[in-house]
């Protein structure tokens, strides 16, 4: 009888031994909590389990193309640019154009862009790190022409960017100049005149006949301009 007993509660330690071990836990150890509570698991990537590549794709560098790819590259660039087509733009901005790469007449996708008012495509060559204070042929940032032409949208988007306000260009007219001298002094070249007030532009540059954008704007009748600058 004595001998059954020991080999019955040998066997009963064997059992509850056996259940610790399925468990996971130790006689000592809480009972683990059901999945819904449990701690969340680290989500840091091993070398078991990395990271997708894709998760960096909008990190991805532009690839390295040889010189005569390059070139053809940036020529298809800056035509898609003057066609206003983004989608293209973007495209192209991604297999590595160059959107400060120039043309025969020095233009650039940034510039073009700038220039005519093309806003989307304007800020995607933005977004690729365009030289915001590349020259035209004719000397002149981006933001001249866009001022010229009462772009008032453009104008903003190029301030914000950190365009020069004062530049003075091969012909001596700043954008302030361009602005007032080259249009109709309508609303859009008040608000342009107003932006470039805003973002400190000096109206007291001259042109090359020594008159300031004031004696310009007065001259040319252009009243509600004037009264900006006055004011």
């Amino acid at each position: 009888m004595k001998a059954r007993a020991v080999g019955v509660g040998l066997l009963m330690v064997e059992v509850l031994l056996a259940g610790c071990t399925t468990a996971g836990t130790s006689p000592s150890s809480p009972a683990a909590p059901p999945a819904s509570q449990a701690a969340p698991t680290s989500t840091a990537p091993s070398s078991a389990s990395p990271v997708p590549p894709s998760s960096f794709a909008a990190q991805a560098t532009p690839p390295k193309l040889s010189p005569d790819a390059q070139l053809e590259t940036d020529r298809l660039l800056i035509l898609a640019a003057k066609a206003n087509d983004p989608v293209k733009v973007k495209e192209l901005i991604a297999t590595g154009g160059n959107v400060n790469a120039k043309d025969g007449i020095q233009d650039s996708a940034f510039l073009y862009a700038g220039a005519e008012g093309f806003n989307e495509v304007l800020k995607l060559t933005l977004a690729a790190e365009a030289d915001v204070r590349s020259i035209n042929r004719y000397g002149g940032t981006a933001l001249i022409p866009a001022s010229e032409h009462g772009h008032t949208e453009t104008v903003r988007i190029l301030i914000a960017a950190g365009v020069p306000v004062d530049h003075v260009n091969n012909l001596g007219w700043t954008a302030m100049q361009e602005a007032i001298l080259l249009n109709n002094g309508g609303p859009n070249q008040q608000d342009v005149v107003r932006q470039l007030l805003d973002a400190g532009a000096n109206p007291d540059i001259r042109d090359p006949q020594g008159r300031t954008a004031l004696q310009n704007a007065e001259r040319l009748g252009f009243a509600e301009i004037a009264a900006l600058i006055r004011g």
